[in-house]
């Protein structure tokens, strides 16, 4: 499966849900996004078809290790974003609004190359 923005979002969602809650279901996805359930529950699908879900009878969503490890990517991107756009004085909610655009489509050698030059100031 080529990893989307969509699924590289659903992902970093349920990350971040699981450390606040001790369960996650679609429901809890679909109100933390805003879009509508059928829409969640045909993207868990996606995901579990593709091993990075697990799903359970009652409902829960946990990643699988694929799935830790691809959010875990997604949500350092944007944490290191944010932080590095804040330090060049952009407001806090504006980088997170950008660090979230620009987390899905930056290269893996820009990453490393922002992230080396960030270390050494």
């Amino acid at each position: 499966m080529i990893m989307g923005e969509s699924a590289e979002n659903y992902l970093e969602t349920i990350l971040i849900l699981s450390k606040k809650k001790s369960v996650v279901r679609s429901v809890d996805i679909a109100t933390e996004l805003g879009f509508s359930k059928p829409s969640v529950c045909v993207a868990m699908r996606n995901l579990r078809d593709h091993g990075y879900i697990l799903t359970d009878g009652d409902g829960s969503i946990t990643l699988t290790e694929t799935g830790l490890e691809t959010a875990s990517k997604i949500y350092n991107r944007h944490e290191t974003l944010t932080d590095w756009l804040i330090s060049l004085g952009v407001s806090a909610d504006q980088a997170a609004i950008d660090a979230c655009r620009i987390e899905h489509v930056i290269s893996q050698e820009s990453f490393d190359c922002l992230c080396k030059s960030v270390k050494s100031k």
